[in-house]
């Protein structure tokens, strides 16, 4: 197990489509697997924040997201399969691109089907911020960043400055219904 770099905006392998795992047994998968564990647990102990990360931000163009709120998950291989009917706006953040905040629109309740390390397939129904958290995560492993969807007027902020303007507001949004052409969008 190693703390790996974090990859920074810029660096190309944030924006490769990254590779299916064939094996979740695979001892590869398992180094990855405990890389990006210890990389994110560094993390959460300097900065005081995180929840997740992806392969591709520690170098690896594989499908593999690690999730740590309550317990930690690794998700082999994740994919949205079905999105609810309402969005919300969040100000997202992110490792690859420190000191940044911006505002995207998610849908508020996703499905994910994922597979875990010993290669069974699960099925997680997650809304809110973990709703949120898991689609940050997975479009990663297409290569979209969180720069790629911005919402709203202004929607880029430095943290240090969302601290002093809007922190007290929080960085999630009322849940509100999806139009017929965002939802087109989305799939």
């Amino acid at each position: 197990m190693a703390v790996r770099p974090v990859r920074l905006l810029g660096d190309p392998i944030l924006r490769a489509h990254c590779e299916a795992v064939e094996s979740a047994r695979s001892p590869a998968v398992r180094v990855v697997a405990d890389d990006l564990q210890e990389t994110l647990r560094d993390l959460r102990a300097r900065h005081a924040f995180g929840r997740g990360v992806s392969a591709p931000q520690i170098g690896a163009p594989i499908r593999i997201v690690y999730v740590e709120t309550q317990r930690p998950w690794f998700l082999v291989n994740p994919e949205i399969v079905d999105i609810g009917t309402h969005d919300f706006t969040v100000w997202d953040d992110c490792f690859s691109i420190p000191d940044l905040l911006v505002r995207v629109q998610r849908a508020f309740r996703i499905k994910v089907q994922y597979q875990d390390l010993s290669g069974k397939t699960h099925i997680v129904d997650a809304e809110g911020d973990l709703a949120e958290l898991l689609q940050h995560e997975i479009e990663h492993l297409d290569g979209v960043l969180m720069v790629d969807r911005p919402a709203g007027l202004d929607p880029f902020c430095l943290k240090q400055e969302w601290n002093r303007h809007y922190r007290d507001f929080g960085r999630y949004g009322r849940p509100f219904a999806r139009d017929v052409q965002t939802a087109i969008e989305m799939v």
